[in-house]
Parts: structure tokens; C-alpha cells; sequence
């Protein structure tokens, strides 16, 4: 008699989880035959050609290190010292020196291995202290970038959305802002975007930057700032780090800085990150590094060498951070010449008010559209953007930007 075996996988519970949004966007795009079609999705610089862009300082540090012969050895566990010094040096600024011995520094990957890494450790110190704690909640703005709900809620944080954005006024609802976290429980993190907020484009004020700052402060909450457009957004980087800035000098409270360098070095598929914690006594710092590294052992072992070389030689060379900054005024300053065509094409073409779009600032432009006609423009016009509106201005260009502005126009009339 033959007895059969039923056996059943392990992993027979996965569910089938959608694919993300904004790379499933991208792949329909790609797949579109149309030779109109226009990608306003995925948040990359391209040029006025529509072509991706090497910056010139990324050319020339790649050059030195061709020269110097390129190695493919193992970094560090916490990868480039002089790397993660002079990123410190840069976001800190003329304060540097002064909290300098209360950092605690980790190479990662890219920003999303930043955030994720702040969000292991600040776990592991919290279960370590506090046992049998629960983990304290993420308020995280509403809207964000999607991946901030995903990394915490993996690692076991509650993530809690506030209202962000106002649709009625189409502008930052700072009430809200400021009684969420007036309410947030003692030591509740907070998710702060550093500069062009994703996807909104709406910033506070240095005014608002200081209401938010003194909550945070009175009520013990732990900031965390996502910084992935410093520099990128105004092509001022020291006017876009000035929140980290005050939070960390002029404030002196613990904070995360999650430092990426896919958007304003175009550095995207090296995935060079830095994480940066400001911790409150030099002891702190150093028993706080010796967990990053063991955390970042744990995870990947050690980071990827080629783009954090292309950074690091970027950073330590005067004359090639010049060229880095020039290159940041060049980003920025396409995108908001696109962002004021785009304005005065949707003004010259359609009845409607877009005020709410020179308002804001960065990569993105939050159009504040329907679903239904972001479906539209994407199945009869071959636009494709976001399912919320977002869209990348980068995107646009002097071949493109009339034909976006005309059919967003076109559409609207029509659903009117």
C-alpha cells in the first residue's frame, strides 16, 4: 500500500501584493509605442533633450578615479570615513564643529537604506531600554512618498498619517501640522522632508520651521528628517539644509538625517545614502556607532564602493564641490523655468486657477487633478503621471511642456 504525502510550501501564505505604482508607471511607459508619450512619473532629472544627465562634476570625479585606478576592494562596515566627515561637514555646515563628537555616521543605500537603517536602530535602543514597551508610532504627513509607510511598518513601527495638505486651498495645512503633533504621545517620531516635500512641493516657512521645531522640543519627540533634495531644490544647499540646521544647532535636540544622493548628484542606480545621528553626549555617539555597524552587518555586510568614491572625491575637492554646486544651480533652475511654462501654459490654455503650482518648489508639481483625469491623460494623450496628480517637472521640456499644458486643458474642458 503507497501512501501519499501532501506537502505544503512554506510560503503558501504569501499574499500577491500589487507592484509599486510609480515603477509600474514607468514599465507602461516604456511599453507605450506612442511617439507624443511624455513620462512625468518617476522623480528623475533629464535634460532639456528628455535624456538623462551626467553631471560634470560626476564626470570629472570619475575621471580622477580612473586615474588613481579603480579598485573593487571591500569598504569599511560603515563605509567611506572621509565620505560620511565630509557629508556631515556639508549638511551641518558652520556648526559642524560644535557637534561634531555627537555624531553617529553610516554609509547606506542610498536614502530608503538611511531610512531604514535610523528606523533598526532606534528599535533596537528603544527594545533594549524598554522591553516590554511597545515601539513608539511614526507620524508620517499625508500625503508622502509611499516607501516612508513601508520601511517603518516593517520593522514594526505603527505608522500613523496626518494631514499634510489642505485640497480645498491647495496649500500646506500648517493647523493641522501644528495640533498633530501638539497631541502626539511623549517620544513619538516624526517624519520631517527636509526640503521639497514629496509629493506636494510645499514647504513651511523658517517661521512655521520654528513652531514645528519648539513642539517637537517641548513635547520630546524624536525628528527625523528625510533630506533627499538638499541642494536640489532651491540649488542653494545651504538654504535647503537650514531646517536640519536649526533643529540641530540652534535647538540642540536628538535627530535622524537621512541623506541621499540619487537626486543631486543623479547618482540614482549607485544608491549612496548617509546616515547622520545627532545624539545628545559624545559617549552616546560612540556606543551609537558601534550599533550602526553592527546593524549594517547584520543587513549588507558593508555598502557598494563605485558611487560613494564618485561622492566622496566630489566633496573633498574644492574645486569639484564648486563645480557640484554649479551643477545643482543648472537642476534647479531648468526645473523651475519648466514649472513657470508650465504655469503659463495651463493659464493661457484653461479657465482655471494654478496659483497652487508656483507655490511650490522641487522636482514635483501636485496638480491637484481627479483620478479620472489622470486616467484620461494617460490612455488618450500617452501623459503619464501619478494616480494623485504628482507630477515630475523634470520631466517636462521645451518639447514637451506646451503639449502637456494643452491637453491637461483639453481634458478638463471636456469633463467639465
Amino acid at each position: 500500500m503507497t501512501t501519499t504525502t501532501t506537502s505544503s510550501s512554506i510560503f503558501s501564505s504569501a499574499p500577491r501584493i500589487p507592484p509599486d505604482a510609480i515603477f509600474a508607471l514607468t514599465a507602461e511607459y516604456i511599453a507605450d509605442p506612442s511617439p507624443q508619450k511624455v513620462n512625468l512619473g518617476q522623480g528623475t532629472y533629464r535634460d532639456d533633450k528628455g535624456q538623462p544627465w551626467v553631471l560634470p562634476s560626476v564626470r570629472e570625479s570619475r575621471r580622477i578615479i580612473e586615474e588613481r585606478g579603480l579598485l573593487h576592494e571591500y569598504l569599511p562596515i560603515l563605509g567611506l570615513k572621509t565620505f560620511r566627515e565630509k557629508t556631515a561637514e556639508l549638511v551641518f555646515g558652520e556648526g559642524y564643529g560644535k557637534i561634531q563628537d555627537k555624531l553617529a555616521t553610516s554609509q547606506t543605500l542610498s536614502g530608503t537604506g538611511s531610512l531604514h537603517l535610523a528606523g533598526s536602530i532606534i528599535k533596537s535602543c528603544l527594545l533594549r531600554s524598554h522591553p516590554s514597551h511597545p515601539l513608539p508610532t511614526v507620524y508620517i504627513p499625508n500625503p508622502t512618498w509611499s516607501n516612508h509607510h513601508l520601511v517603518f511598518s516593517s520593522l514594526g513601527f505603527n505608522t500613523l498619517s496626518f494631514p499634510y495638505y489642505n485640497p480645498t486651498t491647495k496649500s500646506l495645512n500648517i493647523p493641522s501640522y501644528l495640533s498633530t503633533l501638539r497631541a502626539a504621545a511623549l517620544g513619538s517620531i516624526i517624519i520631517l522632508h527636509a526640503c521639497a516635500h514629496n509629493p506636494t512641493g510645499l514647504d513651511p516657512s523658517p517661521e512655521e520651521w520654528k513652531e514645528i521645531g519648539g513642539i517637537v522640543k517641548e513635547r520630546n519627540l524624536f525628528p527625523l528628517f528625510d533630506a533627499a533634495y538638499l541642494g536640489f531644490n532651491s540649488g542653494d544647499y545651504d538654504k535647503d539644509a537650514w531646517p536640519v540646521r536649526y533643529f540641530v544647532s540652534e535647538l540642540g535636540v536628538e535627530s535622524a538625517v537621512c541623506l541621499s544622493f540619487a537626486k543631486n548628484m543623479g547618482l540614482y542606480g549607485e544608491r549612496v545614502g548617509c546616515l547622520l545621528l545627532c545624539t545628545s553626549t559624545p559617549e552616546i555617539a560612540t556606543n551609537t556607532q558601534s550599533v550602526l555597524e553592527s546593524l549594517q552587518r547584520s543587513e549588507i555586510s558593508n555598502p557598494p564602493a563605485f558611487g560613494a568614491k564618485i561622492a566622496e572625491t566630489i566633496l573633498a575637492n574644492e574645486k569639484l564641490r564648486r563645480l557640484w554646486f554649479e551643477d545643482l544651480r543648472t537642476m534647479s533652475g531648468r526645473i523651475q523655468e519648466m514649472r513657470r511654462v508650465l504655469f503659463e501654459g495651463l493659464g493661457r490654455y484653461s479657465s482655471g486657477n494654478w496659483d497652487h503650482l508656483i507655490r511650490q518648489s522641487g522636482m514635483f508639481g501636485f496638480l491637484g487633478l481627479s483620478r479620472d483625469i489622470v486616467r484620461i491623460l494617460k490612455d488618450e494623450y500617452h501623459i503619464y503621471m501619478a494616480e494623485n496628480s504628482r507630477v515630475s517637472i523634470a520631466g517636462l521640456n521645451s518639447g514637451n511642456v506646451d503639449y502637456v499644458a494643452r491637453s491637461i486643458a483639453e481634458v478638463l474642458a471636456r469633463e467639465q
